[in-house]
Parts: structure tokens; sequence; C-alpha cells
């Protein structure tokens, strides 16, 4: 993904999108870490795999849970359409393109609440971020942690 230096004021910097904002759990006044290598959320104590899959599966179904199917598609389709023109396209966002455009409701939810493989896999690059309010999403971050 790429973002562009622009001026703020006197100074000079950089808008982040809001969707890696959400997928990162950050929100208005919180720090980010800057290093030599680029811009990262706060290191957060780890998370396992497993650990990781369970948080993007809660995230999952809290947005399942509020929103209908035909709502998520919409969102799915929107964040594509702009992460393709942004040049941040991802091959999992191949399937989910072909999911979205489906009227298949088992397998929407099959890629957003499965236990196999895949499903673990495409949620690792979930397309429907934006669906939560940001308190909704660090709720879950922290329920996550501990």
């Amino acid at each position: 993904m790429k973002v562009r230096v622009r001026r703020v004021g006197n100074s000079l910097g950089v808008l982040l999108p809001k969707s890696l904002l959400d997928s990162w759990g950050v929100g208005e006044g919180d720090e980010l870490e800057i290093t030599e290598r680029g811009i990262r959320p706060p290191a957060r104590g780890g998370f396992s795999h497993r650990e990781l899959d369970d948080l993007r599966l809660s995230l999952s179904l809290a947005v399942v849970r509020k929103h209908t199917a035909r709502e998520i598609r919409a969102k799915i389709a929107a964040n594509l359409h702009r992460w393709r023109k942004q040049g941040s396209w991802v091959p999992a966002y191949d399937e989910w393109s072909h999911i979205a455009r489906s009227e298949d409701d088992g397998a929407l939810f099959a890629a957003m609440l499965g236990r196999d493989e895949n499903a673990v896999q495409l949620r690792q690059s979930m397309p429907y971020v934006g669906l939560l309010s940001q308190q909704e999403v660090r709720k879950l971050y922290e329920e996550a942690a501990g």
C-alpha cells in the first residue's frame, strides 16, 4: 500500500486508510510506532497464530451478528474496489471478490466463520473492515488480549 506525503499546516504528514487503522484496532488518540522500516501499531504482547485467528473469527462473528449478507457483500465490494485502485491487492482478494459477487450466503458465511484451512487463510485478509465501530473493534482486541 502506498500513501502520499502531504502538507499539514507547516508540517508534512500522511493519511492512513481507516480500514488499515481498524484492522490494527487503533483510532483517534492512539499511538503508532515509527521506525526506519515503517509505521506500525504498538506492540500488544503478541498473539499466537491460533489467538489471531480466534480474534479474526470474533470480529467476523460480530460483523455477521450486526449486518445482513447484502450489507457485508456491499462493504466487501467497496473495499476491494478502493484497494484495487490504490494498488494494495493481495491474492486472497480474488477469492473474496468472487464470494462478494456470488449470491451464496453459505459461501460468504463459511469464509467468514469457518474453521477449515481456507477460511482461516481468507480471514487473514478480511475485506469487510469498517462494518464495526472503532469501539467494538477495540473491545474485541482487549478481550483477546485478556
